[in-house]
């Protein structure tokens, strides 16, 4: 199983190459699930250090006291997240294909292709 920094390697280089290729789908997607790791990464808004009256309006005080530290994925957390996002699309497919909208059912089913591809 890949480690997140492969996940994440492996997704880069990827958009890389759809962006090189001029593939908007598999751009569009690798950017979606590049944004929904480093979402799922951010820290909750509870841990962080509260906000102190001073020079600057709700800064708090000291160097390098507002910092909170992202959070670690595991493996199988970003497999999942990759499951989900394909799900997801797939649902969409389908729905796309009952409502008679076949373009977008077939973008979505390009996008799906690339996330299975990985």
């Amino acid at each position: 199983m890949r480690t997140v920094n492969e996940w994440k390697a492996t997704l880069r280089a990827a958009l890389k190459e759809a962006m090189r290729a001029r593939n908007a789908p598999a751009t569009t997607v690798l950017r979606e699930l590049l944004a929904a790791i480093d979402n799922a990464e951010a820290p909750d808004l509870s841990v962080a250090p509260g906000a102190t009256d001073g020079v600057f309006a709700g800064s708090a005080g000291g160097l390098g006291s507002g910092e909170v530290s992202r959070l670690l994925l595991s493996p199988e957390a970003v497999q999942a997240l990759v499951q989900r996002e394909i799900q997801e699309r797939q649902e969409a497919v389908d729905l796309y294909v009952k409502l008679g909208k076949h373009d977008e059912a077939s973008g979505l089913k390009a996008q799906v292709d690339v996330l299975l591809a990985l």
